[in-house]
Order: C-alpha cells, then sequence, then structure tokens
C-alpha cells in the first residue's frame, strides 16, 4: 500500500517531482524519461505508467526551464527523446505480441497481465484495423496492448512501422508542445498538478464512454 500511494502521488504531483529529477540528475532526466515511455509502450504489464500526463508535464518544465532558470530540458531534444522512446516501445511490444502470438489469449488475468484489457483491445484493433496503432496513442490501456496485439496478428511489418511513426509522432509532438506552448501561461504554470489531474479525467473519458457503450448494446441484446 505505501508503493502505492508513493506511486500516486508521483502521478497526481508529477511537475514537483519532474522537476526534482531535473535538479538531481540534470541530464539523465532524458534517460529516465525515456525509460517511462518506452516501459508504458513497450510492455504489456505496465500500463499504468504516466503518458499523456508525463509528455504535457515534460513539456511545460522544458518551457520554464529555458525561459526562466536558464537551464532544465531543452525542446528539441525532450522531442527527439520521447519520440524515439514511444516509436521503439511500440516496435517491442510488437514483436514480443508475434512471439508469444495467439496462445497469449489462453493466459489467465494476474496482477501483471489485463486479459481483459488485451480483448477489448483486439476487438477495436479488428474494428479499426492498422489506424488502431494511432488512435491508441491517446487512449491510455489501448495504447499499451495495440502493438502487442497488432504483433498477435502477424500485422504485415512495413505497414506497421508506418502506422506506429505516424501514431507516435503526432502522440509526442502534440502533447509535449501543448505543455511547451500553454506552460508559458501564469495560470497553468500555478496549476500544474490540477492540468495533470484533468489530463487523466480527460484521457480516461473515450475509455468510460466505450464501456458505457458496450454495457447498454449488451442490455439491449439481453431484452
Amino acid at each position: 500500500m505505501e508503493l502505492l500511494a508513493q506511486f500516486v502521488d508521483i502521478v497526481l504531483h508529477l511537475d514537483k517531482h519532474l522537476a526534482d529529477w531535473i535538479s538531481h540528475y540534470g541530464m539523465w532526466v532524458y534517460a529516465i524519461l525515456f525509460a517511462i515511455v518506452f516501459a508504458e509502450t513497450g510492455f504489456v504489464v505496465t500500463p499504468f505508467l504516466p503518458g499523456d500526463s508525463l509528455l504535457f508535464v515534460a513539456g511545460g518544465l522544458a518551457t520554464l526551464g529555458t525561459t526562466e532558470a536558464g537551464g532544465g530540458m531543452h525542446i528539441g531534444w525532450l522531442l527527439a527523446t520521447l519520440s524515439v522512446a514511444a516509436i521503439l516501445g511500440n516496435t517491442l511490444n510488437y514483436q514480443i505480441g508475434r512471439f508469444f502470438g495467439p496462445k497469449v489469449f489462453q493466459w489467465e488475468g494476474s496482477r501483471f497481465f489485463n486479459k481483459k484489457a488485451l480483448l477489448k483491445t483486439q476487438a477495436f484493433y479488428e474494428r479499426h484495423g492498422g489506424k488502431t496503432l494511432v488512435i491508441s496513442r491517446f487512449l491510455p490501456i489501448f495504447r499499451t496492448f495495440a502493438p502487442f496485439v497488432a504483433g498477435i496478428g502477424a500485422m504485415n511489418y512495413p505497414r506497421f512501422i508506418m502506422f506506429n511513426l505516424v501514431g507516435g509522432l503526432s502522440w509526442c509532438f502534440s502533447l509535449t508542445l501543448a505543455g511547451y506552448w500553454f506552460g508559458r501561461l501564469p495560470w497553468v504554470r500555478q496549476n500544474l498538478s490540477l492540468m495533470i489531474v484533468g489530463i487523466v479525467l480527460v484521457s480516461l473519458l473515450p475509455l468510460v464512454i466505450v464501456w458505457l457503450m458496450r454495457d447498454k448494446a449488451g442490455e439491449e441484446k439481453k431484452a
């Protein structure tokens, strides 16, 4: 419970913790951010890691560091680091899915593997095809499972690479630059923690809508 509480505190106060990392680790903060984004997109057992909020806050702190303190993260290096991490993470996830193949659907759910999320992502993938790799970038949990499902389905690799590049670059650039630009606003600077909560809620909203629609369709089918 203590570890969970610490993790929740980091997610909800990501701006303060990331600022501390920049202060303590300097250039190594790029490696820390790379590792988080790579793990969040590269392993089906780590969909709980921060994604959207991390990109936004990192962009916001790059603004504050370069314009006021004269140090911190450079937005150009930050965009490159996050984009490479996101693209390589999805590539690894695809290869893992391809290695294990359809047999993963026989795995039972556990604290490290969410079979229900996998099945929902598969249904989403079957409905939207390769576009899932782009759309899912902006949907927590789906973002982690989409390349894994593409690998299970043995999606054509050049086609996967194309969607992976488009999705990874659009996700990283849109959210990081949004943080970079909006981070210049005094109200946003003073309320980054509140912005984090808002981003988390907004990013989860599509999943809630899909869940409610699914329940409604199920009730209508039973009726």
